[in-house]
């Protein structure tokens, strides 16, 4: 029997210890200070390898920074964008996408929440004055152009100030395009053409139509520009910041890290790569993404860069010189990704139009290996069952399948420890205080009797992966978000949010917040069923006799219930599943060997003081 507590000790104190590790290192940081309302903006273009810089009527020029209220954008024309998944507008300044919000999306749980908003013009307010809201958001946007080759006119060429002209259409949608027109006067006609899917999926076409008589050269581009860093999670386990993928290799920056790359010159601070076939270079926010993406077998340079100074981060694909002749056209076509990280879309876009390994844009950790098929099967459930919870619940009930043969070999082991009871008191008696002794004879008696007395720990250890990973899945994917349950539990990405202090709801006010100090102790009802299928399951085998030990088994489950309570509701639902199968599979099993655990039995000598030997 010391052996057996000795196991179920060592497997209790290696689930501590994951514990205690997430929260010393992977901990949320506070959250940052509310952005400060800048009143001067200033932006960056394109830089002069392989061409020269672009700059706009809110850049840089002649050394002094131009106030946003002269930004050529804050007066130019727009053109809607409207479609089931996106809503907002182009500026004809730059013909940059800048104003871009997400119709199936809202900032919170509350019907009257806005919707959640992707990119933000620089100048915020002049899409719509009323919405002091706007005043705050720094500006990110995406821009296209072309940079002329070195020693050419750059005013030959459209660059992010460029004010154009529409052509053809009046609301971009899908089945319903829009084409601008720029006229540089020296031959050269400029196009470009949008096109929009029924999600989030951007096909920008430039081309450039040479009427004179002379060979023209330029360099297409493109832009996402992000002023300032935004505020982010600051959580260990989340990436949020530059996201690429280069021929096939994955790229991740955090966006504190990025003002720490090589000086490059003509390009601040900056990291290059020249991509041969296919990739994509973007930002990705939690849930959200901007992802500029070449037509597949398309060569072009990758350029993650942070502009000191402007506080501006950037990430470009910039393409090859294109040689236009005399009397002909030339285009170039590429993909722009401004959405919400939904898999299934995603992995669409990763088939047709083939944009490389696009569902690694989904921060899927360490434990890909895992967190990927899991995320897979949860997806597959919740098509099925139609809602997260009970696909997360029917997971557990899959997870422990998979594992069941090691739990059986675990508990069938437990039991014949238990059966080997009378053999080791039998030992103890013969070799005495001899520990040596005791030690060799007890290996004797397992290797005799075939009981591997760790087969305890199997269980915890592979549930240990498989629990990061499952938090891993319901902490990143959009899935979760948002996702009901059953009646309270309305976001399983999210603690549950009942609180004992305020009586589960009854009593008329708010419980605090969960990072107050008080919030601690502000249990909610899942939690406290936590720790209730903790003790019974604790419960399933005898106290220790060690008193040491005794009082930390029943402080065990109570520890855990405050430490993991404060989890997301979608985590925790899985843990009490876990729980509830672990004490029905190890009840039965050991039960059909001969030595069903005395559950009851052992609950009331845990409350049942014991009589003194007189």
């Amino acid at each position: 029997m010391e052996d057996n507590n000795r196991n179920l000790i060592l497997a209790m104190v290696l689930s501590m210890l994951v514990v205690l590790v997430w929260y010393s290192f992977f901990a949320p940081e506070p959250p940052p200070p509310a952005p400060v309302d800048e009143t001067v903006q200033t932006e960056t273009g394109a830089p002069a390898t392989p061409a020269a810089p672009v700059t706009s009527g809110n850049a840089v020029t002649g050394g002094a920074a131009v106030a946003a209220s002269d930004d050529v954008s804050a007066t130019a024309a727009r053109i809607s964008i409207d479609s089931p998944s996106l809503e907002g507008s182009l500026s004809l300044a730059g013909g940059r996408i800048d104003d871009l919000l997400l119709k199936n999306y809202r900032e919170t749980l509350d019907e009257s929440s806005p919707d959640v908003r992707v990119l933000t013009p620089t100048v915020a307010n002049q899409l719509n004055p009323n919405d002091p809201g706007l005043a705050g958001q720094k500006p990110y946007y995406v821009i296209y152009g072309w940079s002329p080759v070195a020693g050419a006119d750059p005013s030959l060429v459209p660059g992010t100030g460029t004010v154009w002209e529409v052509e053809s259409g009046d609301t971009l949608g899908p089945d319903s395009p829009v084409t601008l027109r720029w006229d540089n006067g020296a031959g050269q006609i400029f196009r470009r053409h949008y096109t929009l899917d029924d999600k989030f999926l951007f096909t920008v076409t430039q081309s450039v139509e040479n009427t004179s008589d002379t060979p023209f050269e330029a360099a297409p581009y493109g832009i996402i520009a992000r002023h300032g860093q935004p505020d982010t999670q600051n959580f260990f386990v989340l990436h949020e910041g530059m996201v690429a993928m280069t021929d096939g290799e994955l790229m991740e920056t955090k966006y504190k890290k990025m003002p720490d790359f090589d000086p490059v010159a003509g390009d601040g601070r900056a990291e290059i790569i020249d991509v041969a076939e296919s990739g994509w270079i973007g930002f990705t926010d939690k849930y959200w993404m901007t992802t500029l993406a070449p037509v597949s077998g398309q060569p072009f340079r990758a350029v993650a860069k942070y502009t000191e100074g402007l506080d501006i981060y950037q990430t470009e694909t910039r393409f090859p010189v294109i040689t236009v002749a005399a009397g002909a056209s030339a285009s170039s076509e590429s993909y722009l990704f401004a959405g919400a990280k939904e898999w299934e879309t995603i992995r669409g876009y990763e088939q047709d139009p083939g944009i490389q390994r696009f569902v690694d844009s989904i921060d899927w950790g360490w434990f890909y290996f895992l967190t990927k098929p899991i995320f897979r099967l949860l997806h597959w459930l919740n098509g099925f069952l139609g809602n997260m919870g009970w696909s997360i619940i029917a997971l557990t009930f899959i997870l422990k399948a998979l594992v069941f043969p090691l739990a059986r070999k675990s508990y069938v082991s437990m039991a014949r420890m238990r059966e080997l009871q009378p053999q080791m008191e039998a030992l103890k008696e013969r070799v005495g205080d001899d520990r040596a002794k005791m030690q060799q004879e007890m290996m004797a008696l397992y290797k005799k009797e075939k009981v591997n007395p760790a087969a305890g720990c199997l269980p915890i250890l592979i549930q240990i992966p498989i629990f990061f990973s499952l938090y891993k899945v319901i902490f990143v994917t959009l899935e979760l978000r948002h996702a009901p349950w059953i009646g309270w539990i309305r976001d399983l990405s999210a603690p549950d949010p009942s609180s004992i202090l305020n009586l589960f709801g009854l009593l008329p006010y708010a419980a605090p917040a969960r990072d107050s100090m008080i919030g601690i102790i502000s249990l909610s009802v899942m939690a406290i069923i936590l720790g209730i299928s903790m003790w019974l399951q604790q419960k399933l085998n005898p106290a220790p006799a060690d008193p040491t030990q005794k009082m930390i088994f029943a402080w065990m489950p109570w520890v855990f219930m405050f430490m993991l309570g404060g989890f997301a509701s979608g985590l925790v639902l899985y843990w009490i599943t876990n729980n509830v199968i672990t004490i029905l599979q190890q009840y039965t099993i050991m039960s059909m060997h001969g030595s069903p655990p005395n559950l009851f039995g052992n609950i009331r000598d845990s409350v049942r003081p014991k009589k003194k030997k007189e």
